[in-house]
């Protein structure tokens, strides 16, 4: 029979050995998960759980029965899934918000950030030993790294840490560093004038130089340029329609969709440039629909280091400073300038967000000038 105690029961069995038990918060009855060969010790576990019991109440914690805390503690005890072999499994298995498997271009881009920047420190580490001190020491260790080296790192980690969440691995991400998931310096960029990329043009090969008008006065992606075929180019109403993209991963290129839904557009040729793209068709472009306005030398796509190889020789004319996916920019920044609303530059630009958009508006504050220019102007044609 068992003896009633203040807290529990202690029940001697026909072996002599001792049986604890005692009912719980729950109102479920647990036993001790051996007997006792001597009755206090039974009476010393009794003591134990009454304290945990007390303790979680009042530090308003969840309390956990024996069976729980010795499941919680061999679980602990077996380690989980190294984070290496769970981030490569990761990257294989991403899709992206439409459901697709990730492009072999972002694949190849993540395994690389996960070879160079998170692999060192965590790749043989069992993901659920990975904990907030070790992600802040971690990230203070990139203190050199470059910004943006920095941020993406960060960003990867937390995405993989954050799927971790979902597949159960761990309970939380330990990735929360405020601020880290941010760049905080980007490189100034100068625009270019029009006679900068007339000149920069001129000192392309002549069958390139219309590649530098497109690229600055349409701000196509360099993908979507070099993807660009004759029967992309519209020439009763002068006008480009990018509806696909190339990307240039290990292996050759791999042609696909556009960036993102919104890259699919029409762009409009400004006048002063069709005459130069009119001539480039002419004159460099294969008969065919399906001809490449800028083809590589093996007639395939020309990949971006043949033509930013090119560029960079033609830029030193004056715009040293410039790179290939500054024209875009220069573009972006021509629009804003001459008028276009945010949603007329993410429209031009195939921009999925305003967000992006409102980067290249800054050239309000050159049009600022112009403005009270011409209100002064005002003034004088009334007096």
């Amino acid at each position: 029979m068992a003896e009633r105690r203040d807290f529990g029961y202690i029940r001697k069995l026909p072996s002599g050995r001792y049986q604890a038990s005692f009912t719980g918060p729950d109102l479920a009855r647990h036993k001790a998960p051996v007997t006792f060969e001597v009755k206090d010790s039974a009476i010393i576990w009794l003591h134990n759980e009454k304290k945990l019991i007390d303790r979680a109440t009042t530090d308003n914690e969840r309390w956990l029965s024996p069976v729980e805390r010795a499941e919680e503690a061999r679980i602990q005890a077996e380690p989980g899934e190294l984070f290496g072999e769970y981030a490569s499994r990761w990257i294989d298995e991403r899709r992206n918000s439409k459901g697709e498997p990730l492009r072999a271009l972002t694949k190849k881009d993540y395994r690389q950030v996960l070879a160079t920047y998170l692999d060192p420190t965590f790749g043989s580490r069992p993901i659920d030993r990975i904990t907030r001190t070790d992600v802040r020491t971690w990230h203070a260790s990139l203190a050199k790294v470059t910004p943006r080296a920095r941020t993406k790192a960060y960003g990867l980690l937390r995405a993989i840490m954050n799927s971790a969440v979902d597949d159960e691995l761990i309970t939380a991400s330990p990735v929360h560093i405020r601020g880290a998931g941010a760049t905080t310096t980007k490189r100034p960029v100068e625009p270019a004038t029009p006679a900068e990329i007339e000149l920069i043009a001129d000192n392309m090969p002549p069958r390139l130089r219309a590649a530098v008008w497109i690229a600055a006065w349409c701000a196509l992606r360099y993908g979507e340029l070099a993807e660009l075929r004759r029967k992309d180019i519209v020439v009763a109403i002068h006008q480009i329609k990018v509806r696909r993209a190339v990307t240039f991963p290990p292996g050759g290129a791999v042609v696909g969709p556009p960036k993102s839904d919104a890259g699919y557009r029409d762009v409009s040729i400004p006048p002063h440039v069709w005459p130069i793209v009119e001539e480039h068709l002419a004159t460099y472009v294969q008969p065919g629909p399906n001809s490449l306005l800028f083809p590589g030398e093996a007639h395939g796509h020309m990949w971006h280091s043949v033509m930013f190889g090119h560029f960079s020789k033609a830029r030193a004319a004056g715009r040293n400073d410039l790179k290939w996916h500054d024209l875009r920019h220069t573009g972006a920044t021509m629009a804003a300038q001459v008028g276009a609303t945010t949603a007329e530059l993410q429209a031009r630009l195939g921009r999925s967000t305003s967000v992006a958009a409102q980067l290249y508006q800054h050239a309000a504050k050159d049009r600022d000038r112009q403005i009270a220019e011409r209100l002064s102007r005002l003034v004088g044609d009334a007096l």
